[in-house]
């Protein structure tokens, strides 16, 4: 008999960025899952937010999603498609499936534990490693700060790098592009990304500023959901237009595809409901040659990128891994150095997530630094909460 799911609990993690992503996100939130069956076993996941909605993806968790999987088979993809279409009336994406993930996300770990391998062991590595590329929430960095943290992607070994766009004056931008451009040097991949705030128009002139800098894509410059803007920009763009850390379902990246409105698709494995989903958006991409970059997560999207069939990138922002955060009780289930990601082979997801506030990983000292008092957060609190 397979085993039933008996039981799933829930609390939230609120820990304060060591490099704070500007005063509208000083913070970020995880809400943790235990998910237990009738055999006696034990799965570990995980929801989350930089901003809005936690507790919101708590309560869903805890008072509509709890008691409809009671009693269900362990099995994560039979149980995020009978989930998905409970909870479609609350929206097919977005809070629904970022909550969603904290299941998915804690039968899979489950299922790899009782296999007794790695989530990555489990769905069958392919690559030996992954590119990493620096990132950095950073348009509120003065250049300076800009500039110190383009060297310090330099000196770790990155390949390539992204930076935040979308200053009021696009003189100020393409001050910023230049610098960072001018210290990684030629040969390094540039990417920026203008997190949905402008529109085609500017968008088009900024291409012509910033398009001399040889970008390697442009990342999310509309707002997310004008699918006919993308497609006249798309066909237009002399850089790559990549998109999909805020597409939650794989119809609308479908949509995305079909239109011919883009380049790199950017899945981020919470948001669009867990593994199950993520690992179907992938095919999708792959079936019409479209490239993937996973969004945010590394210790997530690491793992599952080096199950893939091609090749991916994974995006580190800077100094906000959950192990550099100091919510994880034990070691990181990945490894980065030099600029290549591989897998530790801990059982399961490999997380494992503190019940007590402790000190953050080795960046730490030097992101609290004097010197780069802008863009840090206000200190090392740690939040936890059961209700």
């Amino acid at each position: 008999m397979p085993a039933r799911i008996t039981g799933l609990s829930t609390r939230l993690i609120t820990v304060p960025l060591l490099r704070s992503w500007g005063v509208e996100a000083p913070e970020n939130h995880v809400i943790v899952t235990e998910l237990t069956t009738d055999d006696g076993g034990a799965g570990h996941g995980f929801s989350w937010t930089p901003t809005i909605g936690p507790h919101a993806v708590k309560a869903l968790l805890d008072h509509d999603i709890a008691p409809f999987i009671l009693g269900l088979e362990a099995n994560p993809e039979i149980v995020w498609d009978q989930l998905w279409k409970r909870l479609h009336e609350a929206g097919g994406g977005g809070l629904t499936t970022i909550a969603m993930a904290g299941v998915d996300l804690a039968l899979w770990d489950l299922k790899a534990r009782q296999a007794g391998t790695s989530v990555t062991g489990l769905l069958g590595q392919r690559q030996e490693s992954v590119e990493v590329y620096g990132s950095g929430v950073n348009l509120h960095y003065t250049l300076e700060q800009l500039v110190e943290q383009a060297q310090r992607w330099v000196a770790a070994g990155h390949n390539a790098v992204k930076i935040k766009v979308g200053k009021p004056e696009l003189r100020e931008d393409a001050e910023r592009v230049a610098a960072v451009r001018q210290v990684i040097g030629p040969d390094r991949l540039l990417m920026i990304d203008a997190n949905q705030r402008w529109d085609l128009a500017h968008t088009f002139r900024a291409l012509d500023i910033l398009g001399e800098y040889g970008l390697e894509w442009l990342e999310e410059p509309i707002r997310a959901d004008d699918l006919w803007a993308y497609r006249r920009l798309r066909k237009h763009s002399p850089v790559p237009i990549a998109l999909g850390e805020n597409v939650h379902t794989i119809y609308r990246f479908r949509d995305f595809i079909e239109a011919e409105a883009v380049d790199i698709i950017q899945p981020n494995i919470v948001r669009v409901g867990g593994i199950t989903p993520f690992r179907r958006i992938v095919e999708l991409a792959r079936a019409n040659s479209i490239r993937v970059a996973p969004h945010l997560l590394p210790e997530l999207s690491g793992q599952l990128a080096l199950t893939l069939a091609e090749a991916v990138s994974v995006e580190d922002v800077e100094d906000a891994s959950f192990q550099q955060l100091g919510i994880l009780a034990g070691p990181s289930p990945i490894r980065i150095h030099n600029s290549r990601l591989t897998s530790s082979g801990l059982p399961g997801l490999g997380f494992d997530f503190s019940s007590t506030p402790h000190t953050a990983g080795p960046h730490a000292p030097e992101a609290a630094a004097p010197e780069h008092s802008a863009p840090e957060s206000k200190g090392n609190r740690i939040e936890y909460s059961n209700s």
